[in-house]
């Protein structure tokens, strides 16, 4: 069977590094779904908005040539412990998919006649290719006595994010509390812990650079690109 492309996204992620390791970790976060044709209709998403979030389902599009192993070290573990593959969502799957729930915020009509959705907290890098959009379901997707695996073992403490005055007035007020919500998640891998490295990521038309000393992390620049 092949599969196609129905969408792209558009987030404020040109690269991998500072995306939320899971969707809804960031809840403020601003996506744009942009359909292709032949599946840009206004018919193809007929009662869509009436429901809350959706399922996505969409391609690892940088690690396709990476190809997959039957285990890998998931980050939650400190990146030294080896999990199936199958038991973990790696980015290095047979198939290269990811899932994804994402709250939906509204649908309209661009210019050209077609449908935009507008979601909320997704995990995805700009311009990621999306294959297939489902409705999320309280009656069968929710499940409140599931069980989280190891997952619930090595729950993520989120850092104690610290910007300081004179940059909190450079970035637009628009980007301030998603980007407050990816740093809490703190970007950096699992296994670094120099309290005097300087990370950068790009975030909507900035860079930002932060440095982690334990659950604190500061952010020590951030300048407009472009």
């Amino acid at each position: 069977m092949e599969i196609v492309p129905i969408a792209h996204i558009h987030s404020d992620f040109p690269t991998k590094f500072g995306i939320p390791r899971q969707s809804g970790l960031a809840p403020s976060l601003r996506s744009t779904i942009e359909f292709v044709e032949p599946f840009g209709s206004m018919e193809a998403v007929r009662g869509l908005s009436e429901f809350s979030h959706l399922w996505l389902i969409w391609s690892f599009s940088e690690n396709v040539e990476k190809g997959w192993t039957p285990t890998v070290r998931p980050p939650r573990l400190g990146g030294n412990q080896r999990m199936g593959v199958f038991a973990t969502r790696s980015t290095f799957r047979p198939n290269a998919l990811g899932l994804s729930s994402v709250k939906l915020e509204c649908v309209e009509m661009d210019a050209h006649g077609r449908p935009l959705l507008h979601v909320l907290g997704a995990d995805l890098m700009d311009g990621t290719p999306i294959y297939d959009i489902k409705p999320y379901l309280t009656t069968t997707d929710c499940h409140p006595d599931a069980i989280d695996g190891f997952v619930a073992t090595h729950q993520h403490e989120k850092a104690e994010v610290i910007i300081p005055e004179a940059i909190i007035r450079q970035i637009p007020n628009e980007l301030l509390p998603a980007l407050q919500e990816v740093l809490a998640q703190d970007p950096r891998p699992a296994y670094h812990n120099d309290p005097e490295r300087i990370y950068g990521f790009e975030f909507g038309h900035w860079e930002v650079k932060f440095k982690v000393d334990g659950r604190m992390l500061t952010v020590v620049e951030a300048s407009a690109i472009g």
